[in-house]
């Protein structure tokens, strides 16, 4: 099914609305007569950002923000986004590469930034209470060459204005294209310690930076690399008074790796339920890896007691 169908066509329930712009580039998701998250599929990135679709803005029902984008000091990072640092040599996660052989930190520039390639929606709808997307993709090294295709699906659910709550499933089926196996890992994988970001991964708004972190079995910098079901960031807002609360599900994987944490917030807030923290995934020709994931957005900060209550109803 062609995306082009959908262009310029509101699709509506009692809940949720989904609009795609006149462009072809962008929808946007509105519950309640907020704009919750707007998904650019076809986004307008530089080559050394590793090109790929997010959700930015992103924000709770009140309209707060509860994302960033392209900050100083990491430019190819866009609100919530599926990435993936290394590749078989490929990096299509954005900015420099790191190899512990190289001098200084070990982050080197290099032309072997891929990209994400739209291929068209097979389905978009809102049906009243939640809305779905979902939408076919290629990977594709910097070489112009396909790696892998993708079925990836966002299913926006929950919404609950009383009590200022949605959620986002996000799920993925990753298959290698090529004739040889792709090794999937991350800079943890490849000599830096606590460094495994890779996969789904939320860049929290600066206001957020030094908040606290909660997880299921640990707390602030424990969380790191830690294999919990659950993690989350409440933190305050700035501009506007209140806060808010992010909490995330690392969810499942079909490969043996399991699933780990990056998290922390002392230099940036971050949220990334990481499928190859400090084990690469070895994905042979023709093989899928699948993985599922949520991601909760509650308009109020909140501590340990109140995060394990939404935890145990938002389990996956």
């Amino acid at each position: 099914m062609s995306d082009t169908v959908f262009s310029d066509t509101v699709y509506s329930g009692t809940a949720f609305r989904i609009r795609d712009n006149d462009q072809g580039t962008q929808l946007a998701v509105t519950v309640a007569d907020v704009q919750i998250a707007t998904y650019v599929y076809r986004p307008d990135t530089p080559r050394e950002e590793s090109p790929k679709p997010y959700l930015y803005p992103l924000r709770t029902l009140s309209g707060a923000p509860i994302g960033v984008f392209r900050p100083w000091d990491h430019r190819w990072h866009k609100g919530l986004q599926m990435t993936w640092s290394h590749v078989s040599g490929q990096n299509f996660w954005g900015g420099p590469s790191f190899d512990a052989d190289a001098p200084g930190h070990g982050y080197v520039w290099r032309e072997n930034n891929g990209s994400q390639l739209h291929r068209g929606f097979d389905r978009l709808d809102a049906g009243g209470a939640e809305a779905t997307v979902t939408e076919r993709l290629e990977w594709a090294a910097s070489t112009g060459e396909v790696w892998l295709d993708e079925t990836r699906n966002l299913r926006f659910h929950s919404a609950d204005t009383d009590r200022g709550i949605w959620a986002l499933d996000f799920a993925t089926a990753l298959t290698n294209t090529r004739t040889q196996a792709l090794e999937l890992g991350s800079p943890t994988t490849h000599g830096r310690p606590n460094a495994g970001y890779t996969g789904l991964f939320w860049r929290g708004p600066r206001a957020f930076t030094g908040a606290p972190i909660i997880a299921d079995g640990a707390d602030g910098d424990d969380v790191m690399g830690s294999k919990g079901a659950w993690a989350a960031i409440s933190g305050q807002h700035d501009e506007i008074d209140g806060g808010a609360t992010v909490l995330a599900f690392a969810g499942t994987s079909s490969a043996d790796v399991p699933l780990k944490w990056f998290a922390r917030s002392q230099q940036f807030a971050c949220l990334n339920p990481s499928p190859a923290f400090d084990e690469e995934i070895c994905l042979e020709p023709g093989q899928r890896l699948e993985l599922r994931h949520r991601f909760v957005f509650i308009d109020q900060a909140s501590d340990r007691r109140g995060v394990q209550a939404l935890a145990d109803e938002f389990a996956l």
